[in-house]
């Protein structure tokens, strides 16, 4: 089991198998959002333990079309936690147990800003991955 949780606690989930993929997004939006590291989850893995009711959306203006989940107490970045589609992105810093994963690629790189060096040698996208 994979425990999640927002920074106060308030927000608890768990997930029965481990995500398959870890990226990082370098759009300026995840990045102004803290989360840039993110990891793909099936929705059928995905359970509540505490406080669903106190995560929050924020739904962006277009162009941006995915909403993105808080915690309303502490606003912990949660990613797409809500989410009714059947995977979907969280944010890594949301996970307490330990992944047996290494990050897999770094899209919109062309956004990332100069001070930000990649040190990894994960594929690298201009935009969202083909």
């Amino acid at each position: 089991m994979i425990a999640g949780s927002c920074c106060c606690g308030a927000v608890k989930f768990e997930l029965s198998e481990a995500p398959k993929m870890m990226g990082t997004c370098h759009c300026t939006r995840c990045r102004k959002l803290g989360a840039s590291a993110i990891v793909f989850v099936q929705k059928e893995h995905l359970s509540w333990v505490q406080g669903k009711e106190n995560v929050g959306l924020y739904q962006p203006e277009a162009p941006y079309k995915y909403p993105r989940c808080f915690c309303k107490t502490c606003g912990s970045s949660l990613g797409e936690i809500l989410s009714e589609e059947e995977s979907f992105p969280i944010a890594a810093n949301a996970l307490d147990t330990d992944l047996p994963l290494s990050n897999q690629f770094h899209e919109f790189v062309t956004e990332k800003p100069s001070w930000l060096i990649i040190g990894d040698a994960a594929k690298q996208y201009d935009g969202h991955p083909g």
